[in-house]
């Protein structure tokens, strides 16, 4: 099990990755950044589930908490992009990016702090 989890985590890092940066440097937000935002949570939903039936108990610290709190931003940010997108303002659409890399860069905190916790087994 613990392949499939490292590898649906890692699939949420590079698509998560391209949809955040891939809108920011087109500085616009597009229908198939959207399509990559929720495919990014769906693949890190489905590790980290994977990730806590390997762990076998919900451990409370740096990683869990931020773990929590980066999938729901995830969440909040997917919606969002959804209705920026068919409902927005090209305003709204080309400032959505300023959001995005906070989500993201949070998101990094609990990747890498489960993938040192990891490696220190």
């Amino acid at each position: 099990m613990l392949p499939f989890a490292i590898i649906s985590i890692t699939l949420a890092l590079v698509l998560y990755s391209a949809g955040v940066w891939g809108e920011r440097l087109s500085k616009n937000l597009r229908g198939w950044h959207v399509i990559i935002f929720w495919c990014g949570l769906v693949f890190d939903m489905i590790g980290t589930t994977l990730m806590g039936q390997i762990a076998g108990s919900f451990s409370f610290n740096l990683h869990s908490v931020t773990g929590v709190i980066a999938i729901l931003l995830m969440l909040v940010h997917a919606i969002w992009a959804t209705i920026v997108l068919f409902k927005g303002s090209e305003r709204a659409k080309a400032n959505f990016h300023k959001f995005s890399i906070v989500v993201w860069a949070i998101w990094l905190i609990p990747y890498f702090t489960g993938m040192f916790l990891g490696m220190g087994r």
